[in-house]
This record gives structure tokens, C-alpha cells and sequence, in this order.
């Protein structure tokens, strides 16, 4: 099992260290290519655009094919994006490369994350995915680290060069022992599953999290940009933060599974929404800074117990957890591509505030569903 956690770590590791590593080369992309906030947020959505795409085919495939030989092609077409995105000269190509990512991501995060709860004991489940989690923070704390650098040395030397992660991935996952195959399940499944209340509450707190990573993934860079952040700053801001999320989702996976997960969603929904209307306002740079940071650590909460809650319905429901996790990327990509194009786009055509206080609301009327719902239960 540890083996195993390893792997699909690993594998969840490097996607979201190439999502990431965007992050403190954006204001330089935008300047090379002249983008406004909503071309930058274009090249921003590119990758969740292609989670969106590669969603539901992932999920199929991993049910269809198995779950090792699924991780082991999107590994691979993960990379050869990475190497496509190191080598382009051209916005419209570093837009294809990052939409291709995201297509492999989705693949490889539905048949690991499958591979990994198929193996997994129920009563430990929240923690084994809070665990899974850290490593993707943990790539998304290496991520925006990537990118300084690669402001410094070179964008070619240093993606192409972590591209090759992907490759030595896709050869461990071949030399690790396949799970068990099981008969397909229709198509039909995942879609009545969406008739369950809890499931589409699952869905709905991985929705919101990625609203807001995708709109702080825009708005905040080139605000402290303008505050007098380089992009190695920028970096170490998002390295930090990223640090204390991983530690924190296997503490809230651990805690889910004692009391279960719709306490503390309803906590992180009236908490988010404070901590997300404060982070129009600073006129300094370490003040936002510090704000970006307690933001992130309290959306970036809401994913184990989201994911652990879809989990347990799909046991419940007798459901391939391939369909779970293919929700979770259409649930995900959706939320990130719209808060960072439309985000993006809204903030240019009014100010950073308006998406800001929007995604403030959207967290306390969240917290409202939830409130009544456990009164009245």
C-alpha cells in the first residue's frame, strides 16, 4: 500500500507541479506576448480547459482499461506537452501545450486516485486521499519554484528537463503490479449518481476551491507585480503556502474521518468567504501576501473532505470510483478555467474586487445551504 501511495503521490505531484509553475511566469508571458488579464488568463485556463475535455474520458478509460495502464498513458502524454510547452515561441502553441497537460492530468488523476481507493481501507479513507493530496501540494509548492528558476536559466533546460518525471513515472507504474479487473460499468451510472444530494454537494466543494485557485492564479501575481514582487517572490509566496496546505489536508482528512465531512465544510465555508473579501483591498505587498496565503490554506481545505464524501457515495451507490474521480475533474476544471478566464476578464473590465466579493458570496450562501440543512436535520 505505502508503494502504492508513493506512486500515485508522485504522479499527482508532477501534474500539479507543471500547473503551478505557470504561476510567477506570468507577468513575463504577458509582457512577451502583449496579453491583457484575459489573454493571460486564457493561457492560465488552458490546462483546466483540458481536465474539462479529459474528465469524463478518463474516468471511462480507467473503468474500461484498468486503472495501471490509464496512469501510465496519461503520464506519458503529460510529458510530451511539458517538452512541447519547454520548446514553444508562440502564445497560440504554449496555449495548445497547457490544454494538452491538462487532457493527461485528468487521466492520470482518475485512474491513480482510483488504483490508490480501490486499495485503501474505508475507515482510513480521508486520510489516504488528505495524504494523496499533500504530494499534490507539496508539486504545487515545487511548481511556482520551477518557474523562478526557469525564469532564470531558461524555460527549455528546465521543463524539458522535469518532463522526464512523467517518463520515470510511467515506468514505475508499469512495473507495479495491476489491481484486480472488474466488468466495466455503463456510462448510465454516472449519470444517475447525479441524482444523489450528497454526491453533487461533493461536486459543488470542488467547484468552489477551483473558482477561487483559478482566479487567485490570475489576479494575484500581477497585482504583486505591481506591488514590486519578482517572480522568484512570487514563487517563494506560492512555495510557502503551499507548504503549510500539504500539511494541513491529511490533518482535515483525519479529522473527517472521526466526524464525519459535512461539519467541517460548513466551517471552511463561512471562514473562506472572510478570507476572501479581504484580499482586494491591500495597498502593500506583504500584506496581500499575507492574505493570499490564509485564503489558500482555507479553500485549499475544502478538497479532502470533498473528495472523501465523493468516495464513500460511490461505495455506498455500488459506483466505479473511476466515475467518482472523473467527476472530480469535471467538477475541478470547470471552476479553474472559469475563475481564471472569466476572473481574469471581469477584473479588467471592472476591478479585482468585483470577482473577489463574488466568490466571497458564493461561499457564505454555501455556508447558509449547510447551516439549514444540518438545523433541520
Amino acid at each position: 500500500m505505502r508503494r502504492l501511495l508513493f506512486l500515485v503521490g508522485g504522479v499527482v505531484f508532477v501534474d500539479t507541479m507543471f500547473f503551478a509553475a505557470l504561476t510567477p511566469l506570468l507577468p513575463e508571458y504577458a509582457d512577451r506576448y502583449d496579453l491583457s488579464k484575459a489573454g493571460a488568463g486564457v493561457l492560465a485556463g488552458a490546462y483546466p480547459l483540458g481536465v474539462l475535455i479529459g474528465g469524463i474520458p478518463g474516468g471511462v478509460a480507467t473503468a474500461r482499461y484498468g486503472a495501471r495502464r490509464i496512469t501510465i498513458a496519461g503520464a506519458l502524454v503529460t510529458g510530451a506537452a511539458t517538452f512541447v510547452f519547454a520548446t514553444a515561441n508562440a502564445i497560440a502553441v504554449l496555449d495548445a501545450a497547457r490544454f494538452i497537460q491538462g487532457i493527461g492530468s485528468a487521466f492520470t488523476w482518475a485512474a491513480g486516485l482510483t488504483w490508490l481507493v480501490g486499495e485503501a481501507p474505508a475507515a482510513r479513507r480521508g486520510q489516504t486521499i488528505g495524504t494523496a493530496l499533500a504530494f499534490a501540494i507539496v508539486g504545487a509548492l515545487f511548481g511556482p519554484v520551477l518557474g523562478g528558476i526557469a525564469s532564470v536559466i531558461g524555460q527549455g533546460i528546465t521543463f524539458g528537463a522535469a518532463a522526464l518525471l512523467s517518463v520515470v513515472l510511467a515506468v514505475w507504474a508499469y512495473r507495479t503490479p495491476a489491481p484486480p479487473s472488474v466488468a466495466p460499468q455503463p456510462l448510465t451510472a454516472l449519470w444517475q449518481a447525479l441524482r444523489s444530494r450528497r454526491i453533487l454537494l461533493g461536486v459543488w466543494f470542488v467547484v468552489l476551491p477551483a473558482l477561487f485557485f483559478g482566479t487567485l492564479s490570475v489576479l494575484a501575481p500581477l497585482r504583486l507585480d505591481e506591488l514590486g514582487f519578482s517572480a522568484l517572490a512570487i514563487g517563494a509566496l506560492w512555495l510557502f503556502t503551499a507548504g503549510l496546505e500539504a500539511t494541513a489536508n491529511p490533518l482535515v482528512g483525519r479529522i473527517t474521518d472521526r466526524v464525519g465531512r459535512i461539519g467541517p465544510m460548513t466551517v471552511l465555508a463561512v471562514v473562506s468567504a472572510l478570507a476572501v473579501a479581504c484580499l482586494p483591498w491591500p495597498e502593500q505587498a506583504a500584506v496581500l501576501a499575507a492574505l493570499v496565503v490564509i485564503a489558500s490554506m482555507t479553500f485549499g481545505s475544502f478538497w479532502t473532505p470533498a473528495m472523501a464524501l465523493l468516495s464513500d457515495e460511490a461505495e455506498t451507490r455500488g459506483l466505479e470510483y473511476a466515475y467518482a474521480f472523473a467527476l472530480i475533474n469535471v467538477a475541478w476544471a470547470p471552476g479553474q478555467a472559469l475563475g481564471a478566464v472569466g476572473g481574469g476578464a471581469l477584473a479588467q473590465v471592472t476591478s479585482d474586487t468585483v470577482p473577489y466579493l463574488m466568490l466571497a458570496c458564493a461561499s457564505l450562501i454555501t455556508f447558509a445551504v449547510l447551516w439549514r440543512s444540518a438545523s433541520s436535520s
